[in-house]
């Protein structure tokens, strides 16, 4: 910390990044109070949505307040990946929360409760959109741009690899819920694969923001690279594994079964790992062609 500069940071909420924060708290704060106070929730969606709002409330007040007081230099991480890092995590959640509360709450006509809680819960959904909105902001604020020093989280790859994480555990949302993965041992092996490109990633993340990335015995670049081209290749065989033992007719069923109820439909639940396999797939291919053209910075 420089002892000779002023104790507060201005740019904190002065700078462009300072002021999508701003409005992410003032976004968040309003969505979380109408929910609190009237719209309501329940159940597991309900729970995920409220927990995304809380979460993405308190993290970037507090990202905010540690760099005002100039603080986050004490933390031993590295500070600009780990705030791009939950940007960008925080668009995805808050997207997902903006679909996901109106789907399962918000209805054409008035619930039992009245229209004022219909309202409320309009209100909700706009307020998280909104949110969404500033996190997207900031991400494109402060993404890596063509010429300047960033870190490795700031770029294309790695922003990528937040994406990849987040589709993955879409995945094993829904293979958990009714997908019926263990008749086969191609879909265990499918699912295999899942779980080591989840962890694999989710490790790739973890050593850019606390800065560990020294730890690894071999350049921090070619791992990355060379683990990307792995996942490709892995995701290539599941895109073409898994939907054949699900809806081929010797393996599954091509169609959706009539007798399937709704939200607990094992056919649904394949469809979804299907859709989001060949996402995943898409953004590994994109990751591996753009990890050739950026030059890794393991220290910002």
């Amino acid at each position: 910390m420089d002892s000779q500069g002023p104790y507060l940071n201005l740019n904190a909420v002065a700078s462009p990044v300072g002021v999508a924060r701003v409005w992410q708290i003032v976004f968040s704060c309003v969505t979380v109070s109408l929910v609190a106070h009237q719209a309501g929730f329940n159940a597991a969606y309900g729970t995920f949505c409220m927990f995304v709002w809380c979460l993405c409330l308190t993290t970037t007040a507090c990202v905010v307040a540690l760099e005002f007081t100039r603080l986050h230099t004490c933390l031993r991480l590295s500070w600009d990946n780990f705030t791009i890092t939950f940007a960008m995590l925080a668009t995805l959640m808050c997207v997902t929360a903006s679909v996901v509360y109106p789907v399962y709450f918000l209805q054409a006509q008035c619930p039992h409760e009245g229209c004022e809680v219909r309202n409320y819960r309009i209100a909700v959904t706009v307020f998280s959109c909104l949110a969404s909105v500033a996190y997207l902001a900031e991400v494109i604020v402060a993404r890596a741009k063509p010429g300047h020093v960033s870190g490795y989280m700031a770029t294309a790859s790695g922003l990528l690899k937040i994406v990849q994480t987040f589709m993955a555990c879409i995945i094993f949302g829904a293979l958990v819920n009714e997908s019926q993965y263990s008749r086969h041992v191609a879909t265990q092996y499918c699912v295999a694969v899942y779980s080591f490109c989840f962890a694999v990633t989710v490790i790739v993340v973890l050593l850019m923001v606390s800065g560990k990335t020294p730890l690894l015995r071999c350049p921090f670049d070619r791992f990355v690279v060379v683990y990307t081209f792995v996942a490709v290749l892995m995701y290539v065989s599941v895109a073409v594994i898994w939907p054949v033992f699900c809806f081929d007719k010797k393996y599954g069923s091509p169609e959706r079964p009539y007798y399937c109820t709704r939200g607990k439909c094992p056919w649904e639940s394949q469809l979804v790992v299907t859709i989001f396999t060949y996402i995943n797939l898409i953004l590994y291919i994109a990751d591996l062609a753009y990890s050739q053209r950026i030059r890794f910075i393991t220290e910002p």
